[in-house]
């Protein structure tokens, strides 16, 4: 790729609980992204976490870093950016870029084997979704079948009200 140093910024952002942890995640998310060589951070910036106002996402909070760094090469932005999965990435300097078609196409490259990745996880999860629903269906069926032919268990009061009933069904005999 070209040899221009290129610097640009990545929002990250991450959502759970704590919310301590939250902003301790990110500083050490974002000291692994300096380490990468090539990549020098020259500024970041952790806000505080917040509450997340959704219904349903009680007890969770969300926060973002904001994060300057400077690459060796346009590779790299693109490594950082399928790796990483910033939420915002945006290119600073320079205005223009060159690239040779050689290493457009390695980034191409690169990109569809990321996502040939994804589709295989995808793929392999709905499968097991769909075992595991056939499953559970089968069992029902078991517990369907199962509840139709056993009998109840006769208790004695039930054995008693059979006898006191066919006592009285038949008229004219006596015991």
């Amino acid at each position: 790729m070209a040899e221009t140093k290129i610097k640009a910024l990545f929002i990250f952002e991450v959502m759970g609980r704590p919310p301590e942890h939250l902003k301790k995640s990110l500083e050490e998310y974002i000291k692994k992204l300096g380490e990468n060589k090539g990549v020098n951070v020259i500024r970041k910036e952790v806000h505080e976490p917040k509450p997340l106002e959704k219904q349903g996402a009680e007890g969770l909070f969300t926060t973002f870093a904001e994060v300057e760094v400077i690459v060796d090469n346009l590779n790299l932005i693109f490594e950082i950016t399928l790796n990483m999965l910033p939420a915002h990435a945006e290119i600073i300097e320079p205005e223009d870029i060159r690239l040779k078609n050689f290493d457009l196409s390695g980034v191409i490259s690169n990109l569809s084997i990321k996502l040939h990745r994804y589709d295989e996880i995808a793929k392999a999860v709905t499968m097991e979704k769909n075992i595991l629903i056939t499953r559970l269906q089968e069992m029902q069926e078991r517990i369907n079948n199962l509840e139709g032919s056993v009998k109840k268990p006769e208790t004695i009061c039930s054995k008693r009200a059979k006898k006191e009933k066919s006592s009285k069904k038949k008229p004219g005999k006596k015991k």
